[in-house]
């Protein structure tokens, strides 16, 4: 006596020609990929769905600065137009079935209007041996609005201030202007690891240097150091308690007060040592500069630093071109004053070329000097 079994679909149940035991069974968390496995094939493609899409998409975009919003953040995407990321998002939305194979799909993009975009998919592939495909239309909308940070710099919002002074004098335009680059260099490699947070708020220029209002505390820190780190001096922070956010936690705002040294390269300073005026090159660490009677470098002593005893004569830029009359010996030549036009004698610092038909001088209270050629 032989038994026969066979297997009938549960849904209609007529019997299954294909033994369902001989196919792959993917059961998922609810146990339900078991259950259209038994299924004969009519019953299961009457049911069946390739592809499991949403009937709509919203993609928000900043409409200031172009970012889009992933998730729980805004993401730059440095993109022309929306359609590359509408398709991401149309993707990352779409699921194939799990029994298909070897599938393929491509989109179309249709732009509808300035805000809306249809995407037109087309998939295919093998569910139980027979070709399937199926075509799914996904609109996706552009929603746009004003991400965290444009609606920060909108605000004036910032966290730190950095002031720029300096000691005894006001800071030059090269400092202000440096000054002002070293803040957007370092919000620009901010900006570069993905930091959205990073941004200057504002750049005001004061009669006694500049305000830099930049959007964190870590930012006023970096460039309070590399500002001293170029031009010496030093800085102190002293913070300010301006609120308390959501979580209850204090919010402060630290200002960091920059003091340049009261000299800046390019003054001309008598250290009034006997040995002549000194040509400032340097304030970081201690003040290193060049004696205008020899061209011999000078540095002050570690206990002065970069603010020795001396008086302040004039600038490098307060030089004017005169005639070199003549070389006298190796330390002296003649040249003309630009004020009186009569011949002068003063001191041949080594950096003088004899050669020179005209020469640089700057003329102070300590007398005329030959200075470097800028």
């Amino acid at each position: 006596m032989t038994t026969e079994t066979r297997e009938f679909c549960p849904n209609c149940g007529d019997p299954i020609e294909n033994d369902p035991a001989e196919r792959p069974v993917v059961p998922d968390a609810a146990g339900m990929r078991g259950k259209e496995q038994k299924l004969c094939d009519a019953c299961y493609f009457d049911r069946f769905d390739l592809v499991d899409a949403p009937d709509r998409i919203e993609v928000r975009v900043c409409s200031r600065c172009g970012a889009v919003h992933r998730g729980n953040r805004w993401v730059d995407v440095d993109a022309r137009d929306y359609t590359d990321v509408a398709i991401e998002a149309v993707s990352e939305s779409l699921g194939v079935h799990l029994d298909a194979r070897d599938v393929s799909w491509q989109v179309d993009p249709e732009q509808v209007d300035q805000n809306t975009i249809r995407m037109h998919c087309r998939f295919s592939g093998l569910v139980r041996d027979t070709f399937v495909e199926e075509e799914v239309v996904v609109p996706v909308k552009i929603s746009r609005e004003t991400c965290t940070r444009c609606g920060r710099i909108a605000g004036d919002y910032y966290a730190s201030i950095v002031q720029v002074r300096a000691e005894d004098r006001t800071p030059t335009a090269e400092e202000v202007e440096r000054a002002e680059e070293i803040a957007h260099e370092i919000v620009a490699d901010m900006e570069a690891t993905g930091d959205r947070d990073a941004f200057v708020t504002e750049v005001n220029e004061t009669d006694d240097g500049v305000d830099l209002k930049v959007s964190t505390n870590k930012i006023g820190m970096k460039v309070a150091r590399k500002v001293v780190e170029e031009f010496g001096g030093s800085y102190s922070d002293s913070e300010t308690l301006v609120t308390e956010d959501e979580d209850g936690n204090e919010v402060y705002r630290v200002t960091y007060a920059i003091r340049l040294p009261p000299y800046a390269p390019g003054e001309i300073i008598d250290p009034e040592d006997g040995d002549g005026p000194v040509l400032v090159r340097s304030v970081r660490g201690n003040l290193k500069g060049t004696r205008l009677t020899t061209g011999e470098p000078y540095e002050a002593s570690f206990e002065e630093g970069d603010a020795p005893e001396a008086r302040r004569l004039a600038d490098l830029d307060d030089a004017a071109e005169t005639t070199l009359v003549t070389v006298e010996d190796e330390r002296a030549v003649q040249v003309l004053d630009p004020e009186t036009y009569r011949a002068e004698t003063v001191a041949r610092p080594d950096y003088l070329d004899p050669d020179a038909e005209t020469v640089p001088v700057v003329k102070t209270r300590a007398g005329l000097h030959v200075v470097p050629e800028r």
